[in-house]
């Protein structure tokens, strides 16, 4: 049995000329977005490039404009963790939603330790994307000064550890804190313990301070056996729930720092007996969908995760269009959902 097969060709730019009766450089400039260009031309370019579906040529477009249509999210946190965590998936989430109505590519880049953010570095300032997002950052993370030092647009979802002058978006971690601890004392409790996040990262850093701030104003002496640090997972806030038990069996509330610790801290007090809320209030933050599922349903602090990745791409992509020279930053308000854990 014989056949022939007949490869279709993708249209090409002459192509494209051709039907729209111009040159192939007033073609190249209407798919590159040149002004110079009159409407009538722009017009007949546009229907020959629908009548062909014809696609450009990314990379050679990209050795005109200078852009490669792609911005990078860097993590610094260890895949599984990625992975498992709803607040990283929710902020992926949104960062594609806010680029939905765009050209432009999101690709994600993990960098766990110094070498992989070495590798991450390169990879960026070789020209493979035309921004940077930075999340999740620990104190010893050397990207934002390399980053920084190329002149990479660049924005960090955090606030950054020092002065450093780079834009970045932040929840109001202090206040959401404030307003969880202030919900916990409002209840009547007296004896009112934290599991903090890490002391290398700005959120822990922050909800720790919004902690301590309230119960200063309530007039509550600071007491460092109410305090364990975390690290965010849920098995961080398991055995810091237990060291609490240990340290101080008589607290009555509990101010965690993330809901998945939140959810190991329920565990362990319902493995040690304690009733949630009658014997322990709990109140996580993130409102991520595990603490809706988690038994009791957990009262929380939200963040304004859409409107902080919308701002996050708006403030990245006036970089790269040259649009601002202005160092810009943001802090979203955050709001206390009130459910049965307290």
């Amino acid at each position: 049995m014989t056949g022939t097969s007949t490869r279709v060709s993708s249209p090409t730019l002459d192509e494209v000329a051709v039907l729209a009766g111009v040159s192939r450089a007033t073609v190249s400039r209407v798919v590159n977005d040149s002004p110079r260009v009159s409407p009538e031309a722009r017009e007949a370019v546009r229907a020959a490039v629908a009548a062909l579906s014809y696609v450009p040529n990314r990379m050679a477009r990209s050795l005109v404009t200078r852009r490669t249509d792609t911005i990078a999210l860097v993590l610094s946190e260890p895949d599984a963790r990625i992975f498992s965590d709803p607040f990283f998936a929710s902020i992926v989430r949104g960062l594609n939603g806010a680029l939905a109505s765009t050209d432009i590519n999101l690709v994600l880049l993990t960098a766990r330790d110094e070498r992989e953010q070495e590798k991450a570095g390169r990879f960026v300032r070789q020209g493979h994307v035309d921004g940077v997002i930075l999340m999740s950052l620990h104190s010893h993370d050397v990207l934002p000064a390399q980053l920084i030092a190329a002149g990479m647009p660049l924005v960090l979802c955090g606030r950054p550890l020092d002065d450093r002058p780079v834009a970045w978006v932040d929840a109001d971690n202090a206040g959401g804190a404030r307003l969880a601890t202030e919900h916990l004392l409002a209840g009547g409790r007296r004896t009112v313990a934290t599991i903090s996040g890490p002391r290398d990262m700005v959120a822990g850093l922050d909800r720790l301070a919004g902690y301590r701030d309230a119960l200063a104003d309530a007039g509550h002496a600071a007491d460092p056996r109410l305090v364990v640090e975390g690290d965010f997972t849920e098995g961080g806030g398991a055995r810091a729930m237990e060291e609490l038990l240990v340290r101080a069996p008589e607290l009555d509330a509990v101010f965690v720092a993330s809901d998945p610790m939140a959810v190991g801290a329920l565990r362990v007090l319902r493995a040690a007996g304690r009733d949630v809320p009658g014997d322990v209030a709990v109140v996580g933050f993130d409102d991520a969908p595990v603490a809706l599922r988690s038994d009791p349903p957990l009262t929380t602090v939200t963040q304004p995760l859409e409107e902080m990745t919308q701002v996050m791409i708006e403030l990245l992509l006036a970089q790269v269009d040259r649009t601002t020279d202005d160092v810009q930053t943001r802090v979203c308000p955050t709001r206390l959902v009130r459910r049965a854990s307290a």
